[in-house]
């Protein structure tokens, strides 16, 4: 029993890890879907959206 103990709780150590790592450490443009750019209202960035 305390051998799955200690497996439960490396697991759930090396989530959190994780998750630290992709919130704060990791650039978010890794995490970010790429946009369609293609605007509708002319060239450049007019701000209207």
């Amino acid at each position: 029993m305390q051998f799955a103990q200690s497996i439960l709780v490396y697991f759930i150590l090396a989530l959190a890890v994780a998750y630290l790592l992709k919130k704060f450490v990791l650039p978010k443009r890794l995490f970010t879907a790429k946009k369609n750019t293609s605007k509708s209202c002319g060239d450049g960035d007019c701000g209207c959206h």
